[in-house]
């Protein structure tokens, strides 16, 4: 779901490329890494979907499901490590490979009329001095932060519809809608490695950080217990307590066919 999309703005970005045999090459991955996304986040989708179907029944810990504040955690994780494989909010990297024609912006030709970005300016919110403040830079050099922007964008939609399935099994509602931590939080690339900050994105100190540390992100007891969950199951018709079967079948069969005979 998150590592899978970053691949798809990375692609997004290479598409964009004056060297047209790389262009039409990434255009073409772009078609499987589709199907990597749709997998992680109709996947997730089911597990969140079981989870607000077994709140209704009691405990979900007791049921063999997984708890909504473990999934959380989860999401805090992997979205904030995905962040990171961008690079830096500020590179000359960046800088170079547009200005060298190897990169664009997502989806360059058709939300951009200048191609250029000689001249334009990016502020970005920067710790200077043990606080946050903007900083002005030159576009071209904040292009990993605008193409991250985009990302973001694309998470946020995911998350919508996790807690649309939330509100249809009727399990929305106080602190039980699922969200993305700032960008801020639990980064160890580019201008916010080295600093804590919490889960809103205020900074904070590192002790102050440790101590909030298994609220926000999985402990090796959620890790050991979501491992106890992962048993194989195989019978036609049956599935694993912890995701709702799919809404339909491969290619339309029932979800109780016999797809492999073992």
């Amino acid at each position: 779901m998150f590592t899978d999309r970053d691949g798809k703005y990375q692609l997004s970005a290479l598409a964009e490329s004056g060297f047209e045999p790389l262009a039409r090459t990434c255009q073409f991955m772009l078609t499987e890494e589709a199907h990597h996304m749709f997998v992680g986040d109709t996947g997730l989708g089911r597990v969140v979907r079981r989870t607000a179907q077994l709140m209704k029944e009691g405990d979900v810990r007791t049921l063999g499901g997984i708890p909504l504040e473990i999934i959380q955690r989860y999401i805090n994780f992997w979205f904030s490590y995905s962040l990171d494989l961008f690079g830096g909010e500020i590179s000359s990297n960046s800088a170079d490979f547009f200005a060298a024609g190897l990169k664009g912006r997502y989806k360059e030709q058709d939300q951009y009329e200048d191609h250029s970005a000689a001249h334009e300016i990016f502020t970005l919110t920067v710790v200077e001095n043990g606080q946050l403040r903007p900083r002005e830079v030159p576009l071209r050099n904040a292009l990993n932060e605008v193409l991250r922007s985009e990302y973001i964008k694309d998470c946020e939609k995911g998350l919508a519809r996790w807690n649309k399935i939330l509100k249809e099994e009727g399990a929305e509602g106080g602190d039980r809608l699922l969200y993305l931590p700032s960008p801020r939080f639990h980064r160890h690339v580019g201008e916010y490695a080295g600093h804590h900050f919490d889960i809103e994105g205020k900074l904070i100190t590192k002790e102050e950080f440790d101590r909030g540390s298994s609220e926000w992100l999985p402990s090796i007891e959620d890790r050991e217990y979501v491992r106890s969950l992962m048993h194989p199951v195989i019978e036609p018709g049956k599935i694993a307590n912890w995701i709702a079967p799919p809404a339909v079948g491969i290619k339309g069969k029932p979800f109780e066919f016999e797809y492999v005979r073992l």
